[in-house]
């Protein structure tokens, strides 16, 4: 009797500890990567070999192996099991991502939209097939013309089944920028916004245990009316509602972009309340989120003191950074 209580209780040990898997995701906005091949109909002339930037094949495959780097030193023991990308030009440079630089020995899969974007460039998902089953993928496009404004990029929902079986529902974005100044700008982004909002309304009536995730370079700042308001995403304080949405990045001290010597977060990494909840299935909460600031990321900044970014081009000249942008991402435990 003894031996069969001591079993169980082993069983139920061994049970804990095997119980929860981890779950990483990333979104890195990664300053233009373009291929050297002109795209028709696409003004993407500037990273071209004979351009005064001078983009060539061997900056191009540089870029690659930097992208791959960062992957690759975000996933620590294992590389993220879903990675968010802005500002990629084309599929060819994430075949080229995925299968010719570092990061092919991982085994990415990945989506990505085909935006109406007048330099084309595209938001995109890369996804490890072992942790996240690609269920289906939905490109949301913003009805620019309605406001008379150029196009942008479309909105990229994915939805995918992680290893408890529950539905991950996750949204890529890359919002208007903010071309022009940021109040002649503004209504574009918050226009975009409410594109956004309506989607995800959608996924949360739809879904009974809604697991959303929504991450991209938003062009705005947490408290900015376009997340604070618009998609109603703040820090979680005091009781977590299932079907709000709730921004992880709002708060932080440190920030992902850096201009005229200000951090600020520009990058979003929001979620739905019901993954704030502390559920078996797929949990996680605010300090499991971080701004990743490698060393290898950063540079001095040599007009206003401190750490910025290190960036492929300033202007048109090349500097051989990694992007103007620092990644961002959040851990999940999920249960098994």
């Amino acid at each position: 009797m003894k031996k069969t209580i001591l079993f169980l209780c082993l069983c139920c040990l061994v049970g804990v500890t095997y119980a929860q898997e981890p779950f990483r995701i990333m979104f890195y906005n990664v300053e233009n990567l373009f291929d050297c091949q002109h795209d028709t109909l696409k003004n993407d002339y500037e990273f071209l070999p004979d351009a005064p930037k001078g983009w060539t094949y061997a900056r191009y495959y540089d870029k690659l192996a930097k992208i791959a780097k960062v992957i690759i030193a975000t996933g620590e023991e294992n590389v993220p099991d879903l990675v968010g990308l802005c500002e990629v030009e084309n599929d060819h440079c994430l075949k080229d991502l995925t299968e010719n630089s570092p990061l092919r020995e991982a085994g990415y899969r990945y989506v990505m939209t085909d935006s109406p974007d007048e330099r084309g460039i595209d938001v995109a998902l890369l996804y490890q097939r072992g942790t996240f089953k690609l269920l289906g993928q939905n490109c949301i496009p913003v009805p620019y013309k309605e406001i008379e404004r150029r196009p942008t990029r479309d909105i990229l929902h994915v939805m995918g089944q992680v290893v408890s079986g529950d539905t991950l529902d996750v949204f890529v974005c890359h919002m208007p920028s903010r071309s022009g100044g940021e109040e002649k700008s503004e209504p574009y982004r918050l226009f975009t916004a409410q594109i956004l909002n309506m989607a995800v309304d959608s996924i949360m009536n739809l879904r009974q245990h809604p697991n959303v995730v929504i991450m991209g370079d938003f062009n705005d700042y947490p408290t900015n009316n376009s997340i604070a308001k618009v998609l109603g995403a703040v820090a979680p304080k005091g009781e977590v509602q299932a079907k709000k949405l709730y921004n992880l990045m709002d708060g932080r001290k440190e920030g992902t972009y850096r201009y005229r010597g200000e951090w600020g977060v520009l990058d979003q990494l929001i979620v739905s309340g019901f993954l704030l909840q502390g559920h078996e299935g797929m949990r996680t909460s605010y300090d499991k989120a971080q701004i990743l600031k490698y060393p290898f990321l950063l540079e001095e900044d040599e007009k206003y003191g401190g750490d910025i970014p290190s960036r492929t081009y300033w202007g048109k000249k090349y500097h051989g950074g990694y992007s103007d942008h620092l990644p961002v991402c959040v851990d999940f435990e999920i249960g098994k």
